[in-house]
Formats: structure tokens, sequence, C-alpha cells
């Protein structure tokens, strides 16, 4: 079966888990309109991620799609340990100790996985657990111990999470756990990894080498690397992190946790207008239905939710629980789809401002930037982009214009990667990649054969001369389709 191909521009990023995890449901889901699955390193073992990964190309495949696969390492999620009857609660005003020595917890004391974090703690640093839902101030430090009261109560059960209110805790960003993931991600051919907790532009550099050396050794191709944002300190130098990335993902939760509810709002809109402006892409991500892990519909502010991060110009929205371990998996993709295809009529169109003062340093650039001014001027019906690498349809994919991009590439890889930029659509192309009028022929019927153009519509169409060779877009031709 091939699946029609919707005119939306917002993509969908799932995570899949225990309710999605069969070829019957993620067949559903792709044909919903997935575009990327996320599988989450945080839970299951690397042979559960490689049967995974299988299951999501047999089902793309079944659907006659191609979509791309994101790894999300776990990173250094500092957690409290376990209970001897796995919970307990906690009464405002109460004392209670986290002890990193301490095996199983009980209703004056709990057990850290991190066992640094003593060191990272001083009096009157407060802590928030279980995603900020308990709140508790430190009294002092003393040895493995920390001595804290209980400002916010509420129950606390197993390997809940802790931050501390403006971040500093001096966990790495790669642990020993992640180090490994990254060879199972490139082992099963992952086209994104994306990194949890990064602080600074190192983080990424060491992530991305040591993925693209797992990368050689599995003779896979190199995955594009995504920085999630959600440490405090990743904010003052978030430019330095996006230049040594290739996207963002606007992590919420966690960031929410360390930075305060009220400023993430205003915190997403500048990192997802930051990416645009570097070329980089950007994710929003968390609770964005939330609701729909128990229920059929999403509230009105999830809804909200998701249409303003289409108006903010992210290239994607993800789901996490909702569709790894709720109800509804297929549903929520659906209504995710329809809110982003709704958002999108709404879109402010200023391209003729995002060209001012622009300048270029790559031809290739300004054969994109180009054949985005043609298009909406001459209110052409479609840009098609002849790609090996990707980038002339990443940089025609920054800017708003309210008509198709198609990426056509002869690369399998390059086919998933541009399956997470915005308003772009990839398409594998079978002809002599270095004969030009063939391959201008071939893409031309196969638009028309997917119903996506018809006689006499105007195409914007750009390629690189010789053709086959990544980088070298160099050419740009307006055309009427039946012309040739």
């Amino acid at each position: 079966m091939t699946t029609e191909i919707k005119q939306r521009a917002t993509k969908i990023v799932a995570t899949i888990g225990p309710a999605s995890n069969t070829p019957e449901v993620l067949q559903q889901m792709i044909a919903a309109g997935v575009d990327v699955v996320r599988l989450n390193f945080s839970h299951g073992k690397a042979e559960d991620h490689v049967l995974r990964a299988q299951m999501v190309r047999d089902a793309a495949a079944a659907c006659g799609r191609e979509v791309a696969i994101m790894a999300d390492l776990q990173g250094p999620k500092i957690r409290v340990g376990k209970f001897k009857d796995g919970k307990i609660e906690l009464v405002k005003g109460a004392p209670f100790v986290l002890d990193a020595t301490c095996e199983l917890g009980d209703q004056t004391r709990a057990g850290l996985d991190y066992k640094e974090l003593p060191r990272d703690l001083k009096p009157a640093d407060i802590l928030l657990l279980n995603d900020g839902l308990i709140v508790l101030t430190v009294d002092r430090v003393q040895g493995s111990e920390i001595f804290t009261t209980v400002k916010i109560g509420g129950e606390l059960s197993n390997n809940k999470g802790i931050n501390r209110q403006g971040g500093g805790l001096s966990a790495p960003a790669l642990t020993a756990k992640d180090m490994e993931d990254i060879k199972t991600a490139m082992q099963l051919g992952a086209d994104y990894v994306a990194v949890s907790f990064p602080k600074s532009a190192t983080d990424m550099i060491m992530a991305r080498q040591l993925a693209n050396i797992a990368a050689e050794a599995h003779n896979t191709h190199r995955p594009l690397m995504i920085a999630k944002i959600e440490r405090a300190e990743a904010i003052p130098v978030l430019q330095e992190i996006l230049d040594a990335s290739d996207g963002i993902m606007v992590a919420r939760g966690d960031l929410a946790v360390e930075v305060g509810n009220a400023m993430v709002p205003a915190l997403q809109k500048r990192m997802i207008r930051m990416a645009r402006h570097s070329n980089k892409l950007a994710i929003t991500a968390t609770q964005m239905m939330e609701s729909m892990i128990q229920n059929a519909v999403p509230t009105r502010a999830e809804v909200s939710d998701v249409a303003n991060a289409v108006l903010d110009g992210t290239d994607a929205v993800m789901t996490s629980a909702e569709t790894a371990a709720g109800k509804y998996p297929v549903e929520t993709v659906e209504m995710m789809a329809a809110v982003c295809a709704e958002a999108e009529k709404a879109e402010p169109m200023s391209l003729d401002a995002d060209f001012l003062n622009v300048t270029f340093s790559r031809i290739d650039e300004s054969i994109a930037y180009g054949a985005l001014f043609t298009a909406y001027h001459l209110r052409a019906r479609a840009i098609v982009a002849l790609t090996e690498s990707g980038s002339t349809p990443l940089w025609m994919s920054r800017h708003n214009i309210d008509m198709p991009i198609y990426a056509m590439t002869t690369s399998r890889a390059t086919q998933r990667k541009v399956a997470l930029y915005r308003n772009v659509q990839p398409f594998e192309l079978k002809p002599d990649a270095n004969d030009r009028e063939s391959v201008l022929k071939a893409a031309e019927e196969l638009l028309l054969a997917r119903g996506l153009v018809k006689k006499d519509d105007m195409v914007i169409m750009t390629w690189g001369e010789p053709m086959g060779q990544t980088g070298g877009t160099n050419a740009l031709k307006i055309t009427k389709i039946g012309d040739r």
C-alpha cells in the first residue's frame, strides 16, 4: 500500500512503546502522518531497539514511505532510588534525607542513583522531584547525606527524577550508557541522535564524534545530531550549541523544572527563531497532547499549544507517552496532523522581508533563496529540489512559503533525513543520476503519477551540475509541466 502524501508542512515525531509496538499500529500511525519515529533509550535493551527499528522500516515500506528514526539518549537523569514499599507520602514541613549510600528508602530517606549529588549542593538550594511536583529545601549537606525540609509534599515513588532549581548540577551530558547506546543507534541505522542535557557545544561535538565513529564501524550513514535543551546552563550558550548541532529539541519538561514554568513559552519562541535563523531544525516536545494518554480527544489548551508551536515555525511537534503508552496512539497522530494543517493556513507570509540584507557565501545557498523568491512571485505550484545531501531543501525550509517543497534524491539516507524538514516531502529517484534530461523527466513524471501537479502547472526546479555530486546545486529552471 502507498500512503497518500498530505500537504502538511509541520512534521510529527512519535515515540513508540508498548502501546504502538506492533506492525499494525505502526502502519496506522505512519498512514496517519508520522514522519519520524523516536526510540526512547531510557527504556528497553539494545536488542529491543534493534527489533523496533526493523519494525519501523518494515511498516514504512508497507506504507510506501520513508520515515526517519531518532535515537533519543537517556543522558544523566538524576533520580531517587527505590523504596521498600515502592512509594512514600511526603508531608509539608517534614524532614527528609537524600542519602547516596541508602539502598532502599523509607518515609525518612531515599537513595540516589547519582552519588555525586551531595557535592553539587549547598544550604538553601531548592530541589524539585518528580517533574517539580515535590519541592525540597536543602538545610545542610553532610558527607553522602543531603538534609532537606519538604516545602511541597506529595507521593514519591521509585526512580523519580531530581532537578536543582536554576540548574548547576555537574553530571556529564554523555554517560557510559549513552556511549554504548550510540553504538546501538548506529547499528540499527538511526537517522537522528538526540542528546539529552547538553550544557555546551563540547557535549554535542563529542556525541557527534562518537556517532560518526560508530557509523563507520557499522557501515551506516552518519546521523544528524539534535541537542535537547533541558538545562538552565544551556540557555546562555544556545547559539554555540546550535552551531555544533543539526537541530534542537525544545524539551519543555526538565527545562521548565529548572528555569520555571513561566519562562518556557518565551524560551520556546526564542529557540525556534534562533534555530531557523541558523539554518537548523527545531522540534517542540513534552505534553503536547498529554490528556490523550487517557482520553480520545485533547483539551482545547493542548490544541492551542500545538497550533502555537506551528505558528512559531517549529519543524516538528513530538509525542511522548501519548503514543508510547497511551490508549489512543493513532488518534493522537491524526489529531496532531489536523491541528498542524489548520494552523498552517494562518501562517504569516513575509518572504520578501526574509531576504533583506541577506548575503550568500555559497552558490547552492543562493540558488535555494532564488528558487523561493521566484516561486513565490510567479505563484508556482511547487518547488522541486534535486539533491544528494539535503542541504538545498533545508535552506528552503527555513522560510514560510505557501507551496510544497519536494526533495528528490537517489539516496535513501537523504530521504529519511529530510523527512523532518518543515514543508519538505522526500521522494526517491531512480534514473541515471548523471543524465540531466533523464532526471528532470523522471522528476516530472513522479509528480504527475502522485497527483501532485497537473499539465501546465508551473514548477521551479533546482539541481547541481555535474549531477550526482554532494553540495553542487548551481542551476535553477522555471518549467511548465508537460512542456518537455
